[in-house]
């Protein structure tokens, strides 16, 4: 499964590398974070550490294959 997690703000390269298995674009205000999720147990802890880095995801959403 390949996911979008779309956070508000630009993520700097810093917290951009707290997602090493994850690609980044920054567009319109926004940091959208893309990529291949294995399990739901990965998407709740890719969930758990943008709550943690004090992130505010606008959106998530599963992408077509």
């Amino acid at each position: 499964m390949r996911y979008e997690i779309r956070v508000e703000g630009h993520l700097s390269e810093t917290l951009a590398k707290a997602f090493p298995e994850l690609g980044h674009v920054v567009m319109s205000g926004q940091t959208v974070l893309f990529g291949p999720v294995v399990d739901e147990a990965h998407l709740y802890g890719l969930l758990a550490r943008c709550q943690s880095l004090g992130l505010h995801v606008l959106e998530m959403r599963q992408l077509p294959e």
